[in-house]
């Protein structure tokens, strides 16, 4: 599974994508995430509670907004690529 990263992310995680065996579901990313990238990009992607994705955090799985498929708990496999974007705003 690829894993693509967007922005502030990139200077994150120091990548713009890496290559992992697909977890799960997307929480499970997450978790893999934050243990691999440590506490800032937990922050970045995750509610403080760990139990949803923050509000500066947009996650598409082949191009499809989590928000529209399962949310935290869509399902993943070895053929999606995972884009990350933080949330832009502007005027």
């Amino acid at each position: 599974m690829k894993v693509k990263f967007f922005a502030t992310y990139r200077n994150i995680t120091n990548r713009k994508e890496t290559d992992i065996p697909a977890p799960p579901d997307i929480r499970a990313l997450l978790a893999w995430l934050g243990e691999t990238y440590g506490e800032a990009i937990r922050k970045e992607l995750l509610t403080p509670d760990g139990e949803n994705i923050g509000s500066n955090a947009i996650i598409l799985v082949n191009g499809r907004n989590i928000q529209f498929l399962e949310g935290i708990d869509t399902t993943l496999s070895e053929s999606v690529t995972i884009s990350i974007f933080p949330v832009v705003a502007g005027g």
